[in-house]
């Protein structure tokens, strides 16, 4: 088991923040992202720019506040849980990753690729806020 951890203080409110990170139907601001494919309310399908598949369930949505839900492809499954802490005009995000290998990939490797896919999607997220200003 890997675990992953991305903490961060943006300059926004917690909505704004909230509502960029949760509209999963509105992705293209995610540069690693091809598409994704809503199935329902509580599952989605994300494909990387390699055609790479990964579904997610969602297991709990608490506004503003918590988003948690669980992902598997063919080389791994896990749980992401994001937290949302609103402190005055400022958001305090923290999204943590932990991630079993399905395959036999070397543990450090794994967690190499977490936290460059973490960096990534806060480079990202901080661009698409910036643009909502």
């Amino acid at each position: 088991m890997v675990i992953s951890n991305l903490k961060a203080v943006l300059p926004y409110n917690v909505k704004k923040v909230w509502d960029v990170v949760t509209d999963i139907g509105n992705y293209k601001w995610r540069s690693d992202i091809d598409k994704i494919e809503i199935i329902d309310k509580d599952k989605f399908v994300e494909y990387t720019k390699n055609n790479y598949k990964t579904d997610f369930y969602v297991k709990e949505k608490i506004q503003y506040k918590c988003w948690k839900f669980e992902m598997e492809n063919d080389n791994l499954s896990g749980q992401w849980v994001g937290l949302f802490i609103e402190k005055e005009d400022k958001t305090i995000i923290d999204f943590t990753e932990n991630i079993v290998r399905k395959k036999p990939v070397l543990k450090i490797l794994l967690k190499l690729y977490l936290k460059k896919q973490q960096k990534l999607y806060l480079r990202d997220l901080k661009k698409e806020l910036r643009k909502r200003e």
